[in-house]
């Protein structure tokens, strides 16, 4: 199984998609941060499994209802780790943060 290491602007990144879904849905805001969790789990079994983005990365679709999100992250073969480097709804134009690039 690969091991799962979340960049320090991931934790921003999740408080960040909290405050938004407490403001419009308080109701699901901690369910859908679990369910993003549970979605970057699936890597630990198949660390290529999303699609290739730029800088050799790659981003994780996870689906939840109407609305989805997108984490970026780099799988390195040699130590069998997947490195996740950011999350942010599909809606956003962008990543947040830095960590992004190589």
């Amino acid at each position: 199984m690969s091991r799962i290491v979340l960049a320090p602007q991931v934790r921003e990144d999740f408080d960040r998609i909290f405050d938004f879904l407490f403001e419009h849905a308080p109701e699901y805001a901690s369910l859908r941060i679990q369910a993003i969790i549970s979605a970057i789990d699936v890597l630990q079994t198949s660390p290529q499994i999303g699609r290739p983005a730029a800088f050799g990365q790659r981003e994780l679709i996870i689906s939840t209802g109407a609305s989805g999100y997108l984490a970026l992250y780099r799988y390195d073969p040699p130590t069998d780790t997947v490195r996740v480097l950011a999350v942010r709804s599909q809606r956003e134009r962008d990543y947040r943060g830095k960590g992004t690039r190589p």
